[in-house]
């Protein structure tokens, strides 16, 4: 069974995503697609990346969010509709949900799955394949396998990189990092995870089946002030690298409380390195 997330850090992170996703590779990515296009979001959480997205494609759309987690799917749709209704689009729910935007009609299905099965979920049938936050956690060989059974374009957001920045420095930065990427690299129900090795990892195995590729920046710039995310990820670095270095346990919760301290006097920012990733078979360059 694959990892799932807290809905709270989900609404909480979804500005600062939208913030960073590079919004060139998406037009590519939309380009790819055909009219009315059906899109499968794998890992879809909350739904931030339909938000971010469907505005963007513009006409009729369907799109099926699967995530392992019935809980935050219901959260995607009740999210999803407050964000329809509070932009005077019309909502129907049941079964989904159906929002009539000037545009055209947006269709959204769930599907709880678990995706370590990529067998089971027939991504070749979509349109598009789309992922947020996603493929750093899996493994090469789950990459490989999306990029043999898909047939259209693929568009893979907010993949971790590693150029992540600090400032003020500390001390203790190298400590917690070290811990810190020991556990991305642990298996979360996919076999090991690339980690920081995404991109890499999606480079290979989709220019091996044949797909155009592309890359892009796509960081988080978290400012002081932003107090919330900021404790967030200071707590978060500070577990995940206790957990592996607990001979530095002592030095991690001193980074912690500096940092913490840090946060609530306004003197913490960060940024956190992403990749947007992108694939397109060739025959659909141009659009």
């Amino acid at each position: 069974m694959t990892e799932t997330f807290d809905a709270g850090w989900l609404d909480l992170r979804e500005p600062f995503d939208a913030r960073a996703r590079n919004p060139a590779l998406a037009a590519r990515f939309i380009a790819a697609l055909p009219p009315q296009p059906v899109i499968m979001d794998l890992g879809a959480g909350g739904g931030s990346l339909f938000r971010w997205l469907a505005p963007r494609i513009g006409g009729d759309q369907a799109w099926l969010l699967v995530d392992a987690d019935a809980g935050l799917l219901e959260h995607a749709l009740a999210v999803t509709a407050a964000w329809g209704a509070a932009r005077g689009f019309a909502v129907r729910a049941g079964g989904g949900l159906l929002l009539r935007t000037p545009g055209g009609i947006w269709r959204i299905g769930t599907r709880v799955a678990d995706l370590a099965d990529l067998g089971a979920l027939d991504t070749g049938a979509a349109d598009g394949v789309v992922c947020s936050a996603l493929l750093d956690l899996v493994s090469p060989g789950w990459i490989a396998e999306l990029a043999g059974t898909v047939t259209g374009p693929v568009l893979a957001c907010l993949n971790v990189d590693g150029h992540d920045t600090v400032w003020p420095r500390h001390s203790a930065d190298r400590t917690v990092t070290t811990g810190f990427r020991r556990d991305q690299s642990r298996d979360k129900g996919f076999g090991p995870s690339v980690g920081r090795h995404a991109e890499a990892a999606f480079i290979a195995a989709f220019a091996g089946e044949g797909f155009a590729v592309s890359s892009a920046a796509a960081p988080w710039h978290i400012q002081a002030g932003a107090a919330q995310m900021l404790s967030a990820l200071v707590d978060g670095h500070a577990a995940a690298a206790g957990r592996w270095m607990p001979s530095a346990r002592g030095t991690i919760a001193a980074w912690r409380k500096s940092r913490l301290r840090q946060i609530a006097t306004g003197r913490l920012a960060m940024r956190i390195g992403h990749r947007d990733l992108l694939a397109v078979p060739l025959d659909a360059l141009g659009g």
